[in-house]
């Protein structure tokens, strides 16, 4: 009967031996991927070589939106290239667009004015309050020939400013006023 019971124990520790998987642990010390092997009783560690390795996977690391870029770099390296290559699309000529911290035209408070003329046209200027697109914004625009009149309040009510959206509202007042296009 002992035998019987010592052959059952026997074979049920193979079981649990063969059920025991490899490890990987990075050593601290030398930053590399060890194997251990539970399979044997003193748990052997063996390093990992280049033949022998197991691919670690890293997730790539998330561009920047770039509506999350710094204030200045949205600006002059994605806002304003995109208005140019918009009116051109249109078959509309800019010949001068720029941003400066100066007077908004007719409040005149200080603020970030992107200015923008058409060429034979009109003109705009678009404020932000603060430097961050998320600031409060508004909107003037002219025939060339003109000075701007009205201040209006522009993107008040989205919460997620990105830079097409800005892009369709601007077309979208100066169409609304048929400077570049009818209605």
């Amino acid at each position: 009967m002992e035998e019987n019971v010592d052959s059952i124990n026997e074979s049920s520790k193979k079981q649990d031996d063969s059920l025991k998987k490899n490890i990987i642990d990075i050593d601290s010390t030398k930053k590399t991927p060890t194997l251990i092997n539970t399979n044997s009783q003193n748990s052997n560690k063996q390093e990992l070589g280049d033949d022998n390795s197991i691919p670690i996977k890293i997730k790539p690391k998330k561009e920047l939106p770039i509506e999350k870029k710094p204030f200045n770099e949205f600006i002059n390296d994605h806002l304003l290239p995109s208005i140019i290559q918009e009116f051109k699309v249109r078959g509309l000529e800019v010949s001068d667009i720029n941003l400066k911290n100066t007077l908004r035209p007719i409040a005149g408070d200080k603020c970030w004015v992107i200015f923008c003329e058409i060429k034979d046209i009109c003109n705009f200027w678009l404020s932000f309050e603060k430097e961050d697109i998320s600031s409060l914004k508004s909107i003037s625009l002219c025939k060339t020939d003109q000075k701007p009149s009205v201040i209006e309040s522009f993107l008040i009510d989205e919460k997620r400013i990105t830079l097409k959206l800005i892009i369709s509202r601007i077309l979208q007042r100066l169409n609304g006023q048929k400077l570049i296009g009818i209605n």
